[in-house]
């Protein structure tokens, strides 16, 4: 972003305070957009390989309670807790599906 508004990639601590002073209308509505609520960034770490990856997350992806990769079996995974139900949502990374346990409701 910086790049394409003309800023180069090294700035004196003047430059930088000049800047941060008095920001661009483009950097404050960057600023704006960051919530916190959601990371830029997850790693995504298969609970039965260990394989790994850096992935965005997607909007949809709740709060995993682990993922694995695509093609292992369901009895590979870490036993279910008793008084818990599975759900698993595929398509997380490149490679993976999201698993997601959560308690059963009492009726």
């Amino acid at each position: 972003m910086a790049h394409r508004h003309g800023i180069p990639s090294r700035l004196s601590d003047a430059e930088l305070g000049a800047l941060l002073d008095s920001p661009p209308a483009w950097l404050l509505q960057s600023r704006a957009n960051r919530t916190g609520k959601r990371p830029v960034w997850v790693q995504l770490t298969c609970a039965v390989c260990g394989f790994s990856e850096t992935a965005r997350p997607k909007k949809w992806w709740p709060e995993f309670s682990l993922v694995c990769c695509a093609h292992h079996a369901p009895h590979e995974l870490p036993a279910l807790e008793a008084g818990l139900v599975r759900s698993e949502y595929e398509g997380v990374g490149s490679r993976f599906i999201g698993i997601v346990d959560v308690a059963v409701p009492e009726a």
